[in-house]
């Protein structure tokens, strides 16, 4: 069909263009519909090949599922993927329509830009963002659909989230209290890889703080709770051990992390037991976490040396600091999506001046043929001579003749009466020749004096 063919066609500088559905547009009912596991997405991108879209990759996380394709029309490539999301969700494809965007050119790319610097993330600077970004691009490549387009946008994408990386404090502060607690966790005992937590209940809490522990690589994990089955069903979850409430006081000396988060209304640790737990440890350092409501955790251990205790208002507290980091870097994130928006689009421009700038190669080439052609036995001074003068015989003649002209280009024709191009028309240009002698000094690095008012002639010039 068409939209195939203009993809093949689509220069290396095409903008892309993405269509799916975000945490912004979307319920989370249809999110959830839209997601795909990896082994879905070859058999997602194959129906897309097959309706005509020569390169395409599938970016489907928690907080979107999109498509990003290459330069084409905008409103058949939407069709083509609303309706294998219709298919993917089972509904129709007008059940989606208020729900899905569709962006294309420079819009296209600001978004993709961001998605990939994790700027349009739920929780914003979220680092694991980009990791599935070139997961989705690594399924792409491997379905065959990344073209030339395509690869040069992934990589432009690739490197502005680098760049913010770098230059932007973006992803380095917590954001939530799970992620305050892991980061509060590394300042007290650096590498997280040798050191086991111990989670008193087997709650919500408790699964986010076990999540973002074994997402920072830690060394081990047991679990405690009220409800062996519980416990036990959250140990299967993360691969850990379970421990009988009745041990915590053997279970706490091996702890180097300790959460708690029951709220039994009388305290699970005291002070009694956490200085038993430090002699056995040989006083090294014990990071406790009371997410309970009553407290589990007696306050009076943060008395005792080598301990530190947070509840969750210090948490939260941690955590509000870091969103508040995240946004001032935001700004400047931002900033920089928009530099490398504009960077790309002079590239596109430079790539777009390529065919004139070899075309003009080749008219210099059979201009220098024909003259050593024409005067096999001239020297290279005469020679020299000619080639220049039957260079600059067509660009003078060009010249002049805008000149001339100027009442007609102002008038929107061009020198020989047809209409002038679309670049040429600018509204309330009043003259064309500065513009033209302007853009001969930039070409040519030319210093040209005030005109004399002589005649157009020009005295270097020979007839041949």
């Amino acid at each position: 069909m068409a939209a195939n063919s203009r993809e093949a066609g689509s220069p290396v500088n095409a903008y892309p263009v993405v269509v799916g559905a975000n945490h912004k547009s979307a319920s989370l009912t249809l999110r959830d519909a839209l997601f795909m596991e990896d082994a879905a997405v070859p058999a997602f991108l194959e129906s897309l090949r097959t309706a005509g879209l020569s390169q395409a990759m599938v970016i489907s996380t928690c907080d979107r599922t999109e498509v990003v394709t290459t330069e084409c029309a905008v409103g058949e490539v939407a069709e083509i993927i609303t309706s294998r999301f219709a298919e993917t969700a089972g509904v129709s494809p007008s059940d989606l329509s208020n729900q899905l965007y569709a962006l294309e050119g420079e819009e296209a790319l600001e978004h993709l830009f961001a998605v990939a610097t994790s700027l349009d993330s739920l929780v914003l600077g979220e680092p694991q963002v980009l990791g599935q970004v070139k997961a989705s691009h690594r399924l792409g490549r491997d379905a065959g659909m990344m073209g030339q387009a395509l690869e040069h946008i992934m990589q432009a994408a690739f490197a502005v989230a680098k760049r913010v990386r770098s230059e932007t404090t973006i992803g380095e502060s917590a954001v939530s209290i799970a992620a305050a607690a892991v980061q509060v966790a590394r300042e007290v005992h650096g590498d997280l890889g040798r050191c086991r937590a111990l989670m008193i209940g087997a709650g919500k809490i408790s699964e986010l703080v076990a999540a973002k522990l074994k997402e920072a690589n830690l060394g081990g994990m047991t679990i405690a709770d009220t409800v062996s089955s519980r416990a036990e069903a959250m140990a299967r979850r993360f691969e850990c051990h379970v421990a009988p409430l009745d041990t915590l006081a053997a279970a706490l000396a091996d702890a180097d992390i300790v959460l708690g988060a029951i709220g039994r209304g009388s305290y699970l640790v005291s002070a009694e037991m956490v200085e038993g737990a430090l002699k056995r440890r040989r006083y090294r350092p014990v990071f406790l976490i009371d997410a309970a409501m009553p407290g589990d955790i007696d306050p009076a251990v943060e008395r005792l040396d080598g301990v530190f205790l947070y509840d969750l208002n210090d948490l939260e507290r941690i955590a509000l600091e870091g969103r508040e980091r995240r946004q001032a870097a935001a700004a400047k994130a931002r900033a920089i999506v928009r530099e490398e928006v504009a960077a790309f689009g002079r590239g596109k421009a430079a790539e777009a001046a390529v065919p004139a700038l070899s075309a003009l190669r080749r008219r210099f080439e059979e201009v220098r043929a024909e003259v050593l052609a024409d005067h096999p036995r001239a020297g290279a001074e005469e020679v020299t001579r000619r080639l220049v003068n039957r260079l600059l015989h067509a660009p003078s003649e060009a010249l002049r003749n805008i000149a001339a002209n100027a009442g007609a280009l102002q008038d929107g024709l061009a020198p020989d009466g047809g209409e002038r191009p679309e670049t040429a028309s600018t509204q309330g240009r009043q003259d064309q020749a500065p513009a033209v002698e302007w853009l001969l000094k930039r070409l040519f690095d030319l210093d040209i004096p005030p005109s004399d008012g002589q005649d157009g002639s020009d005295p270097e010039e020979e007839s041949e």
